[in-house]
């Protein structure tokens, strides 16, 4: 029996949760966008009107001003859109068990052991879709298919509010003829990779000698050959069923390109606190930092180091994060810094040591988790080290609150 597969897909969310909360802006063309000052000025979600005007995700905001004059920015608000992803999850799970989330907007249904209960994928989609819009007030768009990878491609067809399936039967009419680059993991990199062997549509990628995509795309041209053929058999994960963590890590714009130690002392400083209380609120310690330096020429670096003890303090993640930075200091001004908790282990689990240094930085540890807590009660900012009123442009950074939320990874 094939499965059924449902994606379902809140439209515009972002700009919808907004255009909710404010009456007032439902009927112009509105755009969630970052802060222009502290140069996160770009779009990052849109209603359908500002659509209409061509603005697009990712563009820069004086891009889409110029597109449409008119338009309403408004800052991004990611505990409103928790808050309804997880009462979207809510609905899904009336259903089935299988909801796996892609992103706050995307999650995959799993109904094939429900259709006795709540009748064929069409019947159940169309319910799922007036009840987000009777219960949220948003609207969604639903694929349904026999897999995972078809049932995503159903849900971007057809926007808003609509439902589309693609069989066994018609997806050779309905996807063939859509853009190679409309498949999940054909990014800008890999079409023109694909355009080069003269592939252009689905169809055409489906058509390709398999062996021949392996050559140009490693590994993953047998995956996008597969997927193009129909033959994804990736299961839908349970619900409240995540994937191992395998790293932890923030990162961000700088208000101004910087070059100097002290500069960048603080910038990690900053990143460092916020991947150690992400590291404790998970319950993880890491054996290895990671650094990742974006110059003003957009050129990029990635450089890590192995820790001496694993850890969740901040003090040695920001020790190793900036011993890597002046072993590797870039030749120009820095426009972005990130820092990543790698190779993490549980910290329940943590082999113990008898050396002065592993009783100091546990002490440390202690300490912060009483920082943790101060934070959690009064703000991000009523503690901060000394060092960071040296500059507060930079320091007026709360990484573990303003960050852009990304979709988890179709790949285990």
């Amino acid at each position: 029996m094939d499965r059924i597969i449902l994606h379902s897909d809140l439209n515009n969310f972002y700009a919808s949760v907004e255009c909710l909360y404010n009456p007032a802006i439902r009927n112009k063309p509105v755009a969630v966008a970052g802060d222009i000052e502290k140069r996160h000025g770009i779009i990052l979600a849109k209603n359908y009107i500002a659509k209409a005007y061509g603005v697009k995700t990712g563009d820069a905001l004086w891009q889409a001003r110029d597109k449409c004059p008119d338009i309403v920015f408004v800052p991004p608000s990611y505990d409103k859109y928790l808050n309804y992803s997880k009462m979207a999850r809510e609905i899904y799970s009336n259903y089935t068990n299988q909801v796996e989330s892609f992103g706050l907007d995307e999650c995959w249904l799993d109904i094939s052991n429900s259709t006795q209960l709540f009748g064929d994928g069409e019947r159940v989609s169309n319910e799922i879709r007036q009840r987000i819009k009777d219960e949220l007030g948003v609207t969604a768009s639903v694929g349904v298919s026999y897999n995972k990878i078809f049932a995503k491609l159903g849900s971007d067809m057809k926007k808003p509010d609509a439902t589309t399936i693609i069989t066994k039967d018609n997806f050779k009419e309905k996807v063939w003829v859509l853009p190679a680059n409309d498949l999940l993991y054909v990014g800008r990199a890999t079409f023109s990779k694909l355009r080069k062997l003269n592939v252009h549509t689905i169809g055409d990628l489906a058509a390709t000698n398999s062996k021949l995509l392996k050559q140009e795309l490693g590994i993953n041209g047998i995956m996008l050959w597969q997927f193009a053929n129909g033959l994804d058999q990736s299961k839908v994960s349970e619900i409240n069923s995540y994937p191992a963590i395998k790293s932890i890590g923030n990162s961000t714009t700088l208000p101004y390109d910087v070059s100097s130690e002290e500069d960048v002392r603080i910038t990690l400083y900053i990143l460092c606190e916020s991947v150690a209380e992400r590291l404790r609120d998970s319950g993880f310690i890491a054996n290895t930092v990671q650094i990742w330096l974006r110059d003003k020429n957009l050129f990029s670096c990635e450089r890590q180091g192995k820790l001496l003890f694993p850890t969740c303090g901040s003090n040695e993640l920001f020790e190793k994060a900036f011993s890597i930075y002046k072993a590797n200091k870039p030749h120009f001004a820095l426009r972005s810094i990130g820092v990543r908790a790698c190779n993490l282990s549980v910290s329940s689990k943590r082999q113990l040591s008898c050396l002065d240094e592993f009783e100091i930085m546990v002490k440390k540890e202690k300490l912060e988790i009483a920082v943790d807590d101060i934070r959690r009660r009064f703000g991000h900012f009523s503690i901060q080290r000394a060092s960071m009123l040296v500059n507060p442009v930079l320091s007026n950074l709360d990484p573990k609150t303003d960050h852009v939320i990304h979709p988890v990874s179709f790949l285990k």
